[in-house]
C-alpha cells in the first residue's frame, strides 16, 4: 500500500533520513518532495526546520515473522544465545507495534539480526538512539547464560547501512574542509557507535587526524588537518 509521511529536521538530509527509516525503505524506493528548506532566523527568532514529504509503497504485516537461520547449530551455546536474542527482539518489536520480517545468521561468535518492514521508525529513534538501546539490552540477554561472550548486531529497516553511508559522506566533507581551510572541523553530535564509524573511516584518509570532544549526548568528532 502507498504511504505518505512528512518529517522535519535540522537539514533536508536529516528529515529525509528520518522519513526513510520510519517507512523502512531506501531512497531509491521512495518519492521525495522538499516542502521547505531550513531557516536559521535572526538570533534564533524565526528559525525553521526543513520539512519533507516522502511517499513509498510499503507492505503491511500483521506480526513479526521470523525466517530463522539457514544453518543448523542445534545444541551449540551460541545458537542458544541466538535463539534468546531473536525471541527478545521479537517481543520488544511486538510490544511497540512493529510489524515486519526478521531473520538472523551467525559468524563465529557474532550474531546478526535484521528486521525489515513498514513503520520501523519507532524502533530506530532519533539518530538510531532507540535501536542502540534495543541492541544493548539484546546483548545483555544473549550473554546472560553464555560462558563465551557473543556479540549481537541488529539492523532495523536498513538504518545502519544507510546511516553509515551518510556518516562516511559527512566525514569526507569534513576532511576536505579541514585540509582546504587548514582548520579543525567539528562534526555534528553523534552517539559512540557513530563516532567509531567516523574515526575508523578517516583513519584511511590522508592528511587528517580525529579525536572526540564534549560530553554525551553532545560529544562530537573533531577533524584536524595534519601539519
Amino acid at each position: 500500500m502507498e504511504k505518505i509521511i512528512t518529517k522535519t529536521g535540522k537539514t533536508v538530509d536529516e528529515a529525509i533520513e528520518a522519513a526513510l527509516s520510519e517507512l523502512g525503505v531506501s531512497k531509491e524506493e521512495a518519492s521525495i518532495e522538499v516542502i521547505s528548506e531550513p531557516k536559521s532566523g535572526l538570533l534564533g527568532i524565526g528559525q525553521k526546520q526543513a520539512e519533507v514529504k516522502v511517499t513509498a509503497n510499503v507492505e503491511e504485516n500483521e506480526e513479526v515473522v521470523y525466517y530463522g537461520d539457514d544453518e543448523n547449530f542445534e545444541g551449540d551455546a551460541v545458537s542458544e544465545a541466538e535463539d534468546q536474542a531473536v525471541a527478545f527482539v521479537a517481543e520488544v518489536l511486538s510490544g511497540i507495534g512493529i510489524h515486519g520480517n526478521m531473520d538472523s545468521y551467525r559468524e563465529d561468535d557474532d550474531i546478526f539480526i535484521s528486521v525489515t518492514g513498514a513503520d520501523c521508525g519507532s524502533a530506530i529513534g532519533r539518530h538510531g538512539e532507540t535501536l542502540e538501546a534495543i541492541s544493548y539490552m539484546t546483548n545483555l540477554v544473549a550473554n546472560k547464560n553464555s560462558e563465551n561472550r557473543v556479540r549481537v548486531h541488529i539492523d532495523i529497516g536498513g538504518y545502519r547501512k544507510h546511516r553509515e553511508q551518510v556518516l562516511t559522506g559527512l566525514a569526507n566533507k569534513a576532511a576536505f574542509k579541514a585540509k582546504k581551510t587548514r582548520r579543525s572541523v567539528a562534526m555534528e553530535a553523534m552517539n559512540p557507535a557513530e563516532r567509531r564509524i567516523v574515526h575508523s573511516f578517516l583513519q584511511n584518509v590522508s592528511g587528517v587526524s580525529t579525536h572526540s570532544e564534549g560530553e554525551e549526548p553532545e560529544r562530537r568528532v573533531i577533524v584536524t588537518p595534519e601539519k
